[in-house]
């Protein structure tokens, strides 16, 4: 029977007239249905007299069409293997042994590949592996993939072939040896001996050749040193697991000091064993993540730090220097450092990262007295080779017209130079100026020939990271552009027919014993056993001492200049994961600034301040350093930052083959005279504000100890673990009792198949975040840019907060807080209590998804989007998820992220996913989700199964410690250890019954799978 009854969707309706209804009527489908092709005459239809099958076959077909045209996909043709590789299994990933040596960065690793395209980075655990990679290591495949990369040479602006490219470049040098004009090869450190090799053979050819190499960031002075102790340009090396007593000067050796890597070392003493651990004393000027980490941090002056190592030196060796004391607030806390140190001994050692040769001198005079077992000259490192002196000399050349043909390859100088705006007015006079660069960057855009190099992940290279190790560079991928390698240049411009790649598995056999050619691509390191004793010399340390002493502030700030753990030098300032990625210390992203203690800021008018939605904004200052002045420089007042300096990041201000997004920040380069990285310079207020994007607007704990734990060294060893680990309590039937005894859920039986936990030890855990930029490579995690970021909505799925103690410890901030009492008393003193202390401690946690067993997040989802697993993670179905938002406001952790955009083929978001090339690194194992939809830690579920599968598949069961995440398989540290509870041999399970591991938020009852370890301190 025929039915009159109307039925509305909407009280819109209602109303014939509501542009709301008619908005939707036109908006119904996204593009119109073309039913009347496929079934006839549709006004025949309707007038005639239709089958109820009929029917249902014309409304199903309809729907089904409006279904797939809403839905439609872009074709993409797929050609398929003639002949399959044998190493190339679809869905299972390859992995390839290599090392990324950029000038800045080194670390032996491995690719991970999925069909032949690289997506991720780990770490190569193979013996002599010793420098992990860092955040900028892990994001460096990203780089591979960038848009803006040179896609073929250019001479004179215009793109040529690699055979014009030869012809220009050999006439030149066949001009220049002519005239008898100077060739100059101006590389970055390479540490290869190969190409060391190359590079003399090819400078044999010309009477007036020299090879310089330019480090952005110059480490000569300890160079310097090194050369005139030990008679070799290198740098000393330190295995801090061999020390209890640590003192550094002005070294962030967990950051870029010496090019990193000693946190593996660093924190194997930190964990206490056998009621040990060592002690880190941290001298600096700028808070650093060295000094975040120390048991007892000073904040001096660049000058007062000059002082301290005389005070050391006396201390140790004996000697009677005439030096000031360190300020009067500091002078005790300097001098019970030096007996401290003393005392240890053998066990003691000390490091400076102050460019001045007398201090690096010092501090090699004061390892030598205490015979230190932590400093290692013997094994050298060569991750940093240039000469300040040799670069000033050839720009002097330069500008003097002596230089008719310049190569250059790893290098920028007329960004990175103080002087690069007369670097790039110099090269006009350089009859031939090559410059061998992956992009179109502020040099190549002016020289003659602009040689598009290839990626480290497309290129062969051989490096020595450190004397008695040789390890290789292997390509991953096929050249993705019409690319070549500065040795396959000089070997063309040689007349040697030979490829690189037969080059230098021809020479290789010279650099390394023990193992096959092909054995040394697949471990992709050789350790040598028989490394030359190196014989100490001596020089003048008295006098180094003496020069040191009379070292005098000059100015009203001392200005430190710094490298960004996300940053470095600003190679990959194209890199959107790491622009993205929010700095350990400030929490702030898309941004370099200067930093000022607050005591000099109030004098200053500087201000730092909080806005109606949420964003932090600051004052904009101007910086005079040697006449040079930086203007609009934003201002962040740094709690840590000792009185009468100041802090600025290189690597920023890049505009060179950027994209728009990706041209932020101040280049601090200008004001980096003569390669050192504390001058003196004058600061005033500026006009308006800057806006910042920072992830974390909450500085200190306020007394909150439960969140992050500690204890002292003392307490743990005397007293018991109730007592420094206590236990919550909660109410029940008017009685105090543990929270665990409490449960408001059933729960079932998690003993049988897997059962994963993950331990962060907070001892451990430097803050570096390299586990950010690991996590956000494997799981495709979307960049959403200064905007969003600013507005809260970054999508990170591992954060690890930052914490100031608001008095002088965390200890104090909780006794301050017990002690309170009476409503006004209680008002001041939280409000005081959310200002950092003038020095505070500092604590990193890293927070992500708990993957709890009673998960708040699940109870309250209304479309079941989200829940557990047998294996105890917590899952997100995103194509059930619509978006409520419960779960977020449900969760106690605030780790569960929501899409508020699509953020993939997005032009609102012109990062890596709005492109073809950029979109390659995705990892195909993880779904790139749309938006509307909760997102969060997946305790990387897909590599959990996959190591299963493995096991499977080789009909064994899964070995001890097998199983890894993301941001286990990137800990340098050893901080996060990842594994399977219901395994007793696992760490993990050792781990969950150590007294020192506590449940973040325990008294709420979530029992997560991710625990902690109580901090401990050695005052």
């Amino acid at each position: 029977m025929a039915s009159n009854k109307k039925y509305w969707q909407s009280v819109e309706e209602l109303n014939e007239n509501s542009s709301i209804v008619e908005t939707l009527r036109n908006n119904e489908f996204v593009e119109e249905i073309p039913t009347d092709e496929f079934l006839g005459n549709e006004e025949a239809m309707s007038s005639s007299s239709t089958s109820r099958r009929d029917f249902l076959k014309y409304v199903g077909f309809s729907t089904a069409a409006a279904s797939l045209a809403a839905c439609e996909g872009p074709v993409i043709k797929s050609i398929p293997y003639v002949v399959q590789p044998e190493e190339i299994i679809p869905g299972v990933a390859d992995y390839y042994a290599t090392t990324i040596a950029d000038g800045f960065d080194f670390a032996n690793i491995l690719i991970k590949t999925r069909e032949g395209r690289p997506i991720k980075v780990e770490n190569n655990r193979m013996p002599g592996s010793g420098i992990s990679a860092n955040a900028r290591v892990y994001a460096s495949v990203l780089s591979l993939y960038d848009s803006m990369r040179l896609k073929q040479p250019m001479v004179a602006g215009k793109p040529a072939s690699w055979e014009e490219v030869d012809t220009r470049v050999k006439a030149g040098l066949a001009e220049a040896a002519a005239s008898g004009g100077q060739v100059v090869l101006l590389t970055n450190t390479m540490a290869s001996p190969s190409t060391d090799k190359l590079i003399a053979e090819f400078g044999a050819k010309y009477a007036n050749f020299k090879h310089v190499v330019y480090d952005s960031v110059s480490s000569s002075e300890a160079l310097d040193a090194y050369q005139a102790v030990y008679g070799e340009r290198a740098l000393a090396n330190y295995d801090l697991s061999s020390a209890d007593v640590i003192v550094a000067v002005g070294a962030d050796f967990l950051g870029d000091w010496q090019g990193g890597g000693y946190d593996t070392g660093y924190a194997g003493k930190r964990i206490p064993k056998q009621g040990k651990m060592s002690k880190h004393i941290q001298m600096e000027a700028n808070l650093t993540l060295s000094g975040s980490n120390a048991d007892k941090r000073i904040p001096l002056t660049v000058t007062q730090q000059k002082h301290a190592l005389v005070h050391l030196y006396n201390e140790v060796t004996g000697s009677s220097v005439s030096v000031p004391a360190v300020g009067e607030k500091y002078a005790a806390e300097v001098k019970k450092a030096a007996k401290q140190l003393k005392a240890a001994g053998s066990k003691g050692v000390v490091m400076t990262g102050l460019d001045d040769v007398n201090a690096q001198l010092l501090v090699i005079a004061i390892n030598q007295a205490l015979q230190s077992e932590a400093f290692k000259p013997e094994e050298a490192r060569y991750t940093r080779k240039g000469d300040a002196k040799q670069v000033q000399t050839l720009i002097n050349d330069i500008k003097a017209g002596s230089v008719s043909a310049l190569i250059m390859s790893g290098v920028n100088p007329v960004y990175t130079l103080p002087n690069g705006a007369e670097f790039k007015e110099a090269l006009g006079k350089v009859k031939l100026s090559v410059a061998f660069s992956m992009k179109e960057d502020e040099t190549a855009a002016h020289t003659t020939v602009a040689a598009a190099a290839p990626h480290y992940l497309e290129s062969w290279g051989d490096v020595v990271i450190t004397k008695g190790t040789y390890s290789v560079t292997q390509p991953t991928i096929r050249p993705l552009f019409d690319t070549k390698q500065l040795q396959d240049a000089l070997l063309s411009w040689s007349g040697n027919s030979q490829s690189y790649y037969e080059y230098l598995k021809a020479s290789s056999s010279e650099f390394f014993t023990g193992k096959s050619w092909n054995q040394l691509v697949h471990d992709g390191i050789s350790v040598s056993e028989n490394v030359p004793a190196l014989t100490a010399g001596s020089a003048n340390f008295g006098g180094a001492a003496s020069a040191l002493a009379g070292a005098k502030a000059a100015g009203d700030f001392e200005l430190v200049l710094y490298t960004k753990t996300g940053m470095g030098d600003g190679q990959q300032a194209n890199n959107p994961w790491l622009q993205e990625f929010p700095d350990p210390i400030t929490r702030a992203s898309w941004d370099n600034y200067v930093t000022v203690a607050k005591a000099d800021a109030e004098k200053l008018g500087l201000e730092n301040y909080h806005v109606a939605n949420g964003g932090l904004n600051g004052s904009y200052a101007t910086l005079e350093v040697n006449g040079v002045k930086l203007e609009n420089v934003p201002v962040m007042i740094q709690p840590g930052q000792a009185v009468g300096t100041l802090g600025l990041s290189l690597g920023y201000g890049r505009t060179a083959a950027m994209k728009q997004e990706m041209q932020v920040g101040i280049n601090a380069y200008p004001v980096y005279k003569n390669f050192n990285s504390f001058q003196s310079a004058k600061i005033s207020k500026g006009n308006g504000d800057h806006e910042f994007a920072c992830l974390q607007l909450q500085k200190t704990l306020m007394g909150r100890g439960d969140i992050v734990k500690e204890t002292t060294l003392e307490i743990f060893n005397t007293k018991d673990a109730s007592e420094w680990n206590e236990l919550p309590q909660v109410s029940l039937d008017h009685s105090e009792v543990a929270s665990t005894s409490v449960d408001l859920w059933e729960s079932f039986d998690r003993t049988v198949g897997h059962h994963f936990n993950l331990s962060i030890d907070l001892n451990a855990c430097t803050g570096c975040g390299a586990c950010v930029i690991a996590c956000h490579s494997e799981n495709n995690v979307p960049v959403v840019g200064k905007s969003e970021v600013r507005r809260s909505r970054d999508m990170h799925w591992l954060r690890i907060d930052r914490y100031y103690s608001s008095e002088e410890t965390f200890a104090e901030d909780v006794e301050l807080k017990e002690n309170t009492s009476g409503l006004m008393n209680s008002i001041s003193t939280f409000n005081a209590m959310e200002d950092p202390a003038e020095n505070p401690q500092v604590a990193f946690q890293p927070v992500f998804c708990q993957h709890c067993n009673h998960a708040p997040c699940e109870t309250v989802c209304p479309v079941a989007a989200t829940s557990h697993g047998r294996q105890g993670q917590n899952h997100m179905a995103y194509n059930r998820c619509v978006g409520t938002r419960y779960c977020a406001n449900n969760c106690p952790y605030k780790v569960r992220r929501f899409n508020w955009f699509l953020y993939n083929k997005n032009s609102e978001f012109d990062y890596h996913m709005n492109d073809d090339l950029g979109r390659m690194v995705l990892n195909p194992d993880v779904n790139v989700r749309s938006r509307g939809v909760m997102e969060k830690c997946s305790l990387c579920l897909q590599m959990t199964q996959a190591t299963i599968l493995k096991a499977k598949r080789e009909g064994r069961p899964v070995a001890k410690d097998e199983f890894s995440t993301a941001c286990s398989e990137a800990c340098g540290s050893g901080a996060l250890v990842f594994g399977d509870i219901n395994n007793p041999e696992d760490t993990v399970t050792k781990l969950k019954e150590d007294d020192r591991m506590y449940h973040l938020l325990e008294h709420v009852g979530t029992q997560p799978n991710v625990f902690f370890q109580v901090k401990v301190r050695n005052t």
